[in-house]
């Protein structure tokens, strides 16, 4: 196990004219579970494969465990690193995928077969250690692929969207088993996701990135509550938060009806932000209410969403109603939000006020 430590690391791919990722600086505890999210193209892929040594860095420094391997090969890092397809060798048998790199690196067969069992007991893979890859469901790939890491016992490991390829029920529970794994094996590992329910699920913290620049990194539930931008506020959370553009007048943001009390700081052109849960439905016609008129109604069993229609100058707006509560579309809702729930950005940076 080992920390490890991103300074003003770069990258840039042959031929681009931008970095794909400027000047990261992350610093990853021993034994922590991080996760790297952002939208396809930010650059999250790139800075975790530039940690196992699969990609140069162009400037900056990679530490794993206070030693500098910037300029290693991949070999020589003691990473271990999962893919998403994950890479196993068809002709081979579980226990012989998971056995591989200990075998090539010459470690004994007898010595070998003991990590194997372990990490077969460990990932309950004992009774398809004969069997091939052709011959496993998504699920149990995907941790032949944890067992070939896991037997290795690195300083870190590395995960590139290993749950990709697996239908939406088994990434819920092989999410759970990664996430109990990686808190029982205690190694510092590092995982890469585009889908924020995953990364808010798993890791103790979650670093947010957007065009290969580091926007957030905290704990997922200050993540939530305490977004330091409009983008990680309309990426953390699902649906997102509902961010309306208004003008600070008197102290007070105006969007057509809509009232909210702006805080000292905020003058001019803000955004408004308001999550789904943060909306009081009242009664129609009180004042500083927002009136909406009701597009889908999305059930899902013990709470509901209405997506609805408000003014040209609101536009589209969610709101988590109620399993009790029924509506349909074309009803016609008056909304006030919470006031302590309300946050504010810049309306030209895009900062929170």
């Amino acid at each position: 196990m080992a920390a490890v430590h991103f300074a003003g690391v770069s990258h840039r791919y042959p031929g681009a004219p931008d970095l794909s990722v400027k000047s990261l600086e992350l610093d990853i505890e021993d034994g922590e579970f991080i996760v790297l999210v952002g939208p396809s193209g930010c650059g999250k892929s790139t800075s975790l494969r530039m940690l196992a040594g699969l990609e140069a860095v162009e400037s900056g420094r990679i530490d794993i465990g206070g030693a500098d391997v910037t300029s290693l090969a991949p070999k020589a890092r003691d990473v271990a690193m999962v893919f998403q397809n994950y890479a196993l060798y068809p002709n081979m048998t579980v226990a012989a995928n998971m056995g591989f790199a200990l075998r090539n690196a010459g470690m004994s067969k007898a010595d070998t077969d003991i990590r194997v069992q372990e990490a077969a007991r460990i990932l309950e893979l004992e009774p398809l250690l004969d069997r091939k890859p052709g011959k496993l469901s998504g699920g149990q790939r995907q941790r032949v692929a944890m067992g070939r890491a896991i037997v290795r016992q690195p300083k870190v490991f590395c995960m590139d969207e290993p749950l990709s390829n697996l239908d939406a029920k088994l990434r819920v529970s092989t999410r759970s088993q990664i996430a109990g794994l990686q808190r029982r094996l205690g190694t510092t590992t590092v995982y890469v996701t585009h889908d924020q329910v995953e990364a808010m699920t798993m890791g103790d913290r979650v670093a947010v990135m957007l065009d290969g620049e580091l926007q957030q990194i905290a704990a997922p539930r200050e993540l939530y509550d305490n977004p330091v931008n409009t983008f990680v506020a309309s990426f953390i959370g699902s649906p997102a938060m509902n961010l309306i553009g208004a003008d600070v007048v008197g102290g007070v943001a105006e969007v057509g009806a809509l009232r909210v009390p702006a805080p000292r700081a905020a003058t001019g052109r803000v955004t408004v932000g308001v999550r789904p849960e943060s909306w009081n439905i009242v009664s129609s016609g009180s004042p500083g209410a927002l009136e909406v008129t009701t597009d889908l109604v999305e059930e899902l069993g013990s709470e509901s969403f209405v997506y609805a229609t408000g003014p040209n100058a609101v536009g589209k707006v969610v709101v988590r109603v109620d399993r009790r509560q029924r509506f349909a579309a074309g009803d016609t809702l008056s909304l006030q939000p919470v006031a302590s729930e309300v946050y504010f950005f810049d309306g030209v940076s895009g900062d929170r006020i």
